[in-house]
């Protein structure tokens, strides 16, 4: 009896895995529609407009590299993080499975709970903080609960999502009031039009379905994809700018655009001037 409880549990247990894994076993289907394009792949234009993360990620590496190896090389993390964004957006597109919808979500909650560590001004560290080693400790372990959390309660990935977002931008608001540095607060203004945008496409392509499908063209979500990553460039150069101010000012830094500088066209990067101790407020 146990030997046949055993083997049925087995069974179960092999079921509920291949099930996860299953194409279409997620409870989301976006606008686009399915095997279109191709037999094996579910959304075509979705899963191919996840490719921009893997070009601009490597240029934002290499452009923001020389400000992460005088503040901090695990800032690094962020867009190596983005890579995996755009391969697990991948993954989940090309197959719409449960397991892809978590790695999908789930790496987004790691671009920001690492973004978090090394960004988030230290000013606004809560009282009981005084370090950011110890304030990193903390973020890693509500991320962990909420990764693990998420596999029994997929909201709760939605839950730390949004505070941790929506608490950031917050914290982004609160800075660029103080800011006067007007190549900084048009590089805000870029990154809010993007970000508008992006969340319009988004939103259209989720609750609007049937008037684009009407309108032959289900390619909002796709859109949204190449968007958003040019929305992190600008707004993640943005929030370092702001930290370079605050822990190297001794740097100067100043920001510029490549591959055009003139017109401000392209992604922004931080230049850094100069290494006298001198003081530059943002």
């Amino acid at each position: 009896n146990k030997h046949n409880m055993y083997l049925i549990m087995c069974v179960y247990s092999s079921k509920k895995m291949a099930d996860i894994f299953a194409y279409e076993s997620s409870d989301i289907d976006w606008c686009e529609d399915n095997y279109r394009h191709s037999e094996h792949v579910v959304e075509y234009f979705n899963t191919m407009s996840n490719f921009f993360f893997f070009i601009i990620s490597p240029i934002m590496l290499y452009l923001l590299h020389p400000y992460a190896k005088e503040r901090n090389l695990a800032i690094h993390l962020v867009w190596v993080m983005m890579i995996f964004v755009g391969l697990f957006s991948a993954y989940f597109h090309m197959t719409l499975s449960f397991v892809g919808q978590m790695l999908d979500e789930l790496s987004i909650l790691w671009v920001l709970a690492v973004g978090y560590m090394v960004w988030f001004p230290r000013k606004h560290f809560p009282s009981f903080i005084k370090d950011r080693s110890t304030f990193s400790k903390l973020v890693l372990l509500i991320t962990v609960v909420a990764t693990v959390s998420s596999f029994v309660k997929p909201t709760a990935n939605a839950y730390a999502l949004n505070c941790f977002g929506l608490h950031f931008l917050y914290i982004l608001a609160v800075e660029m009031r103080r800011c006067t540095d007007q190549k900084a607060l048009r590089l805000a203004k870029q990154s809010m039009a993007l970000w508008v945008l992006a969340i319009s496409c988004w939103l259209s392509d989720r609750f609007s379905c049937s008037f684009w499908q009407k309108m032959n063209f289900c390619y909002l979500h796709s859109i949204w994809h190449i968007l958003i990553a040019v929305t992190a460039a600008h707004s993640s150069t943005l929030i370092a700018y702001i930290d370079a101010n605050s822990e190297i000012p001794y740097s100067l830094p100043g920001l510029q655009y490549w591959p055009c500088d003139k017109w401000a066209v392209g992604f922004p990067y931080i230049v850094l001037k100069t290494t006298s101790k001198l003081q530059k407020r943002c």
